[in-house]
């Protein structure tokens, strides 16, 4: 087994190392109006119900939409969304349709007001379960009560944002559960 030699690292970094997912485009609508914000701090904090956990800043277009409608979609981009990952969160959606300007098509969800994206890999429809603030963020956690995936690819090359522009691509699965059977499923 491998032992690392390691030195003093900048405390302020650490979220490059300990990202939490893959980058999420989060799609809202609200007083007939769409909007697209993209995120990379997130986390699943419950199985059954399925719950899903992020901050949304208060300054952010998307904060407003989310609070009037208490809905959104989570949509999960692959790689080949990357220029529309990068742009959609380096411009406002108070003064822009996110939709049109980076080509994306919203399909209408079962459950929520908020559109689908078509172009991203899988969509979880999600209602408001609890807004909480804490000192620095809203911390919002939404119940997914409906989750479209698509069939292929099964093992999708989904983005990982590690901060200052750089980016990873899921890598390879590493099956455990034949060696580890008693794993929660």
């Amino acid at each position: 087994m491998k032992k690392y030699r390691k030195q003093h690292y900048d405390v302020a970094n650490v979220r490059r190392l300990l990202e939490p997912g893959p980058v999420v485009l989060v799609s809202s609508a609200w007083q007939g109006r769409n909007n697209i914000m993209t995120m990379g701090w997130h986390m699943m904090i419950g199985f059954t119900p399925a719950l899903f956990g992020c901050y949304i800043d208060e300054s952010n277009h998307s904060y407003e939409m989310v609070v009037g409608s208490g809905e959104c979609v989570i949509n999960l981009p692959t790689a080949e969304l990357l220029e529309q990952v990068i742009g959609i969160g380096n411009c406002s959606g108070a003064d822009t349709d996110k939709f049109t300007l980076f080509g994306l098509t919203p399909e209408a969800a079962e459950m929520v007001e908020a559109p689908l994206i078509a172009e991203c890999y899988a969509s979880f429809e999600c209602r408001l379960a609890d807004a909480k603030p804490n000192p620095n963020h809203p911390l919002f956690v939404w119940e997914v009560v409906r989750a479209h995936v698509a069939t292929r690819p099964r093992l999708p090359k989904t983005l990982h944002y590690r901060g200052d522009g750089e980016f990873m691509v899921s890598g390879r699965e590493i099956a455990t559960l034949e060696r580890y059977p008693n794993q929660r499923r």
